[in-house]
């Protein structure tokens, strides 16, 4: 298999956050979206107001129905309506994904905040092996309380260690967060997302807006392995339930040896802030938290951030 080579930009960015966006093939576009009635419930945007859970995949001049499958590594998959899931399933790659949390000091002016935010953009076009990037304020307060998130999607672990030691990156640390942050704190994990350059590189008009959101757990020990794993995988599938809300999303397990706090992270990009707001305030995942996540879990952390469109100055 190729390996990828990362997308080059040389766009500026807003302040408040900034994204390298991608959709994929099976997710509705935005056109669709803005044709529909807005739901009030998730229960109503659970219909299948427009498709939902099938979609349409075009094959030279013909359209084949496709449904989503998902593996036991929470990975989506199509299938084409009818087939053996086993033989049809769409090809995943293996990505790893970076988190880093920075507490800001209480005195960060926003000029200084707009140059830590770039800086640590522009890292995507300094080094091979990073594929998307998204960052910005964290808009919800946070016991521990962090004020800056940073995503990153990379091809592999070996291109993580490149990373960490990146000279670029050491001195970006260095110059340009150290002075303006006096913490942050690493989670990786690794995933797999369709083999196709939109959700590889999280490229395309439903990326560039959005809620992004980050819940670190941690599982009780006595429950790692087997009962996680089977929450987790719960978990996916209520998630593939909504393709009206959620662009996007992966978990894995933390292999981070320097952040032992949390042992499993989900991201998940949510379409708007109504979308977020309507997830995470409706019965259906409060009710799976109380019944399923609180009984095996020790502690989470829960944060989002506003995704905009990259601006349009040069640097």
């Amino acid at each position: 298999m190729q390996s990828i080579k990362p997308y080059t930009h040389t766009n500026n960015m807003h302040l408040q956050a900034h994204t390298f966006s991608s959709s994929s093939s099976f997710h509705l576009n935005r056109n669709h979206l803005n044709n529909l009635t807005p739901f009030k419930t998730l229960a109503s945007a659970n219909k299948p107001l427009y498709g939902t859970g099938v979609v349409f995949r075009r094959t030279g001049s013909r359209q084949f129905p496709v449904l989503k499958q998902l593996n036991r590594r929470g990975a989506v998959n199509l299938s084409s309506e009818g087939q053996n899931p086993s033989t049809s399933a769409e090809t995943t790659r293996n990505v790893v994904e970076h988190i880093c949390l920075l507490k800001a000091k209480v005195d960060l002016s926003d000029e200084d905040e707009k140059n830590m935010l770039d800086f640590l953009y522009t890292c995507q076009y300094q080094m091979r092996g990073i594929l998307a990037i998204s960052l910005g304020r964290i808009s919800n307060q946070n016991l521990e309380g962090y004020t800056h998130a940073v995503f990153m999607r990379l091809q592999k672990k070996e291109d993580l260690s490149k990373f960490y030691e990146n000279p670029f990156y050491l001195g970006v640390l260095k110059d340009h967060v150290t002075p303006y942050c006096h913490e942050f704190t690493y989670f990786d994990y690794e995933s797999e997302v369709e083999d196709d350059i939109l959700p590889i590189f999280r490229k395309g008009e439903e990326f560039n807006f959005g809620v992004e959101y980050i819940l670190l757990i941690a599982f009780k020990e006595s429950s790692l392995g087997e009962v996680a794993d089977v929450v987790l995988t719960s978990f996916t599938k209520l998630l593939m339930e909504f393709p009206s809300l959620i662009v996007q999303f992966t978990k894995g397990s933390n292999f981070n040896p320097d952040s032992k706090d949390y042992t499993h992270a989900v991201v998940i990009r949510f379409r708007s802030s109504d979308a977020f707001d309507i997830f995470m305030g409706s019965s259906e995942y409060k009710d799976f938290w109380r019944s399923k996540f609180h009984p095996i879990t020790e502690k989470k952390l829960s944060i989002s951030f506003s995704v905009d469109p990259v601006g349009k100055e040069l640097m």
